[in-house]
């Protein structure tokens, strides 16, 4: 029933939206290493010549990729296997090469090559012609190759491709050694994958990402182009209007003057709005155009739909189509989507970052992103799944840490779940890697990677620099050029220094009273070891390395290094008793990830907007499976750090505040809570009641967290406790609810291996909506004791593979004797591959029985220590 690693290889992204409109896409590469090419660009690009024996290529891909899919090496990110896989790869160049038809209708105009990315360098040929490069990961390259092509006829393209001029000295992750440090001399190329040399986090990736890792496309123009439009807008205070802004470039490639219409069509919640601006164009010229409500009256929307950050409101998107036309004949039209919304980034009583959105304040939870994917395997699907699980532990902001995971989807998804963007360049600390050198090509990916993105109403803050100030005088160019190209936004050179921001961890496991105490207003890092399901684990490396923490367990971070990965099973053992096998390691991890991430974002809530203001942790999002620094693990399963996180937080949320005892409201909102009413109950180890008191809420202000009452723990009450918060309205339905474990040792939770098992009773159904299955799934504890950490899992059957991506209400549930809870799980329909549904349960202490289900529910056996022989797995 193991289920092995099944990497999603499928390749979907979406084109940037400027770029949208009547594309057609280079499909069918084929690519080669150049030292086993004889032969002349010339002759490669021609139709004359016949490769041999090369690979079909991956494209949008990597050259790694490519010989993955053609089984020249096995899954990279299994086991050790990237350990097998040849430096080699990234000390050499590869040719791409595809046979494209010009499409007829094409013919009378100028034909255009696009290149969406391409890492590291670039030569393109077409027709045993060059017509251009491009160099660094995140600049597009935009080719006119009318006069070498025909409509309606083959064209060759071919690209030599090559690697970053530094791809520095890899590094491996092993016990012996950790997983080493960070970075090295890639540094000096800025705009790249960097972080593919080896980090803390990733192991090395042999070829550094090179390749067409973003779409090619064609398209067609007449004599002026409509380039990189930019949408802004100024919001009144109450809401009731916004003005809106538009500039775009237009460039007229003819030697004569051309006279036209720039007309525009805004589509949106708010209805449509056209506009014509008349435009003469002088020969071979450029030129800005500006248009505003002053100039255009149809830029004054009223009532507008607003764009909001996840859990504050809707995610309101308009779409701007905008075409010049000469003569009624379109020249090109360009689209772009936006949100209407206004950022702030102080308060009046503060100096530190506080970010407003339409002015509330906004207690931004968020995680660090170090890179989407080791291999850049990035289809949208997956992406999307990302996303949502994010936006269901009520994150609202993503920090794309040195700009790694830039392209199309990812903020076109931002911008639909509601996910600020902290977005940064291209340098990393200081200290893990040299200053860039080639100052024309950083700022040249930069200054694209604004203008193509900065439409998007997601992105909060532009970042220059992790953990560091860049060279001055390449921090007053960027801020210079970010003056030009996007003064609505926020500038931060440094993501660890200035306005209260600070960086620096700590990144490894601590009991939950520690997240309390923080000297920094917002923390752009601070992170934890985070072990993944049972079944993840399996997944990821063969069955010969599950019960001993070896190279393969340091290959995928846990090791000796910032994280203290050869600490954490020691210390795990210690707070919750001798660990038996992996089975035992994974649920004590499990308690472990729900203290410390529910901690790390209640600690905040303590002091929301008194002495802090945000924080992100590092990380949410692997890029490989890894035993650290996540709330899912690499195939999408959820482990209990985000369901923690989650809890923790709600828009409207009661907590223990667990460095001293006191019980808090948290009011996330932008209304008053009225009320309410906040109950504390403590229960014995043998899950016995032994205290129970309720309190009054009312008036709590929007964006504040309120002190209730105290926590009174009786004096003859077992050494490890319970605590059971419940907030619940006028009508008595539960607002929020939350569960601790407690000891007045503060850390010795051996005796919770003495609670007995827990059947829960179990039943459930699933519906069929759209494209989507709905599955209820009941719970309820009918015995006397207490079930800790109830976890389901849904499963297909008669396989037993999992289904991933499935997206539950909630998961790893405590349930004191005799309450019920219902957790919804969502998941494609197309995931179930028309086997039938099936939901195991496991827990802490927790097994289940179904009663009178329509859906299949049963233990999860494979997750149970004794199911498994006893290993030594923890000394």
């Amino acid at each position: 029933m193991f289920v092995t690693l099944r990497w999603i290889l499928a390749i979907g992204i979406a084109l940037p939206l400027s770029l949208a409109h009547a594309q057609e896409t280079v499909k069918d590469w084929t690519m080669q290493d150049a030292s086993k090419v004889t032969a002349t660009p010339e002759e490669i690009s021609s139709s004359h010549f016949k490769p041999s024996d090369w690979y079909r290529a991956t494209v949008p891909g990597t050259v790694l990729t490519t010989l993955v899919d053609n089984k020249v090496y096995p899954e990279p990110l299994y086991g050790e296997n990237m350990r097998h896989i040849p430096e080699s790869l990234n000390k050499t160049g590869y040719w791409y090469r595809s046979t494209v038809t010009i499409p007829s209708r094409y013919k009378h105009r100028q034909v255009w090559l696009h290149f969406a990315g391409i890492n590291y360098a670039a030569e393109v040929w077409i027709n045993s012609q060059k017509v251009g490069t491009i160099r660094g990961a995140f600049l597009r390259g935009d080719f006119e190759v009318s006069k070498l092509v025909k409509p309606g006829h083959s064209s060759i393209v071919a690209v030599f491709v090559t690697p970053q001029p530094h791809p520095g000295i890899p590094h491996e992750h092993t016990v012996a050694l950790g997983v080493g440090k960070n970075g090295g001399e890639t540094a000096i190329d800025g705009p790249t994958f960097l972080s593919t040399i080896g980090w803390d986090w990733l192991a090395a990736v042999r070829d550094r990402d090179t390749g067409i890792w973003l779409p090619v496309t064609l398209s067609e123009t007449g004599p002026v182009l409509v380039k990189d439009p930019f949408v802004t807008s100024e919001l009144d205070d109450a809401h009731t209007y916004a003005n809106l802004a538009i500039s775009t470039i237009l460039e007229n490639s003819t030697s004569n003057p051309v006279k036209g219409i720039l007309t525009g069509v805004i589509t949106g919640p708010s209805g449509d709005i056209t506009f014509h601006e008349p435009v003469l164009m002088d020969a071979g010229s450029s030129r800005q155009i500006k248009l505003d409500s002053t100039s255009i009256p149809e830029l004054h929307v009223t009532k507008p739909s607003l764009w909001w950050p996840n859990g504050y409101g809707a995610q309101s998107l308009y779409h701007l189509d905008l075409r010049f036309e000469v003569g009624g004949v379109v020249s090109q039209s360009v689209s772009t989507q936006f949100g209407i919304r206004k950022i702030e980034y102080q308060v009046p009583d503060s100096d530190n970052l506080t970010i407003s959105v339409n002015g509330v304040r906004i207690m931004i939870r968020g995680g660090n992103w170090g890179l989407d994917e080791a291999m850049k395997r990035i289809p949208r699907e997956r992406l999307d799944a990302q996303f949502h699980m994010h936006a269901l532990a009520h994150m609202n902001m993503i920090r794309n840490w040195v700009g790694q995971s830039t392209s199309p989807d990812f903020y076109d998804l931002a911008d639909r779940y509601g996910i600020l963007l902290w977005d940064e360049f291209f340098q990393p600390n200081p200290g893990d890697g040299p200053n860039i050198t080639d100052i024309p090509t950083y700022m040249a990916n930069v200054t694209d990677k604004v203008l193509r993105y900065r439409n998007h109403p997601a992105i909060a803050v532009w970042c220059a620099r992790n953990e560091g100030y860049p060279p001055k005088a390449l921090d007053e160019a960027i801020k210079a050029k970010m003056l030009i190209l996007d003064p609505s936004r926020l500038y931060q050179s440094n993501s660890a220094d200035g306005r209260g921001v600070s960086s620096h961890g700590p990144y490894f496991w601590r009991s939950p009273r520690y997240f309390y105490a923080f000297n920094e207003s917002f923390k752009t890092e601070v992170g934890s070891v985070s072990i993944p399901t049972i079944e993840s684990i399996q997944g990821m490396m063969p069955k010969e390395d599950w019960e001993t923490i070896n190279d393969d367990w340091a290959q995928h971070d846990l090791a000796k290094g910032a994280q203290r990965g050869d600490e954490y099973p020691l210390v795990l053992a210690k707070r919750y008793g001798k660990i038996r096998n992996l089975a035992d390691f994974v649920r004590k991890s499990q308690l472990a990830n729900y203290e410390t991430f529910r901690a790390m974002y209640e600690g905040r809530n303590a002091e929301m907007f008194k002495t802090t203001t945000g924080v992100i942790t590092w990380m949410s999002h692997p890029a490989q499976p890894s035993f650290v620094w996540q709330l899912y693990h690499y195939d999408l399963e959820p482990n209990a750090s985000l369901f923690a996180v989650e809890k923790a937080s709600e828009p409207i949320h009661i907590q223990l505040n667990e460095s001293n005892g006191a019980v808090q409201v948290v009011n996330n909102t932008s209304k008053k809570l009225s009320d309410l009413t906040a109950t504390a109950t403590v229960f014995s180890l043998d899950g016995e009641k032994a205290l129970g008191k309720s309190y009054p809420v009312n008036g709590i202000p929007a964006s504040t967290t309120v002190k209730i009452a105290q926590i009174e723990v009786p004096a003859r009450i077992s050494s490890i406790y319970f605590v059971k918060l419940d907030l619940t309205d006028s009508s008595g339905s539960v607002v929020s609810t939350n569960f601790y474990w407690q000891n007045v040792a503060q850390d010795d939770f051996d005796a919770l291996e003495t609670m007995p098992l827990v059947s829960l009773d179990a039943s459930g159904s699933s519906h069929v909506e759209g494209d989507e299955t709905i599955l209820q799934v009941d719970l309820k504890n009918n015995t006397n004791a207490i079930a800790l950490m109830t976890h389901l899992q849904l499963h297909r059957g008669p396989s037993g593979e999992r289904v991933l991506p499935a997206f539950y209400s909630d998961n790893y549930i405590s349930l004191i004797p005799g309450e019920t809870r219902r957790v919804t799980i969502q998941a494609a329909t197309k995931d179930l591959k028309q086997e039938p549904p099936v939901i195991e349960i496991d827990g802490y202490n927790v097994t289940v029985k179904a009663v009178n289900s329509a859906l299949a529910i049963q233990d999860n056996q494979n997750a149970q220590p004794t199911h498994w022989p006893a290993s030594g797995i923890v000394p």
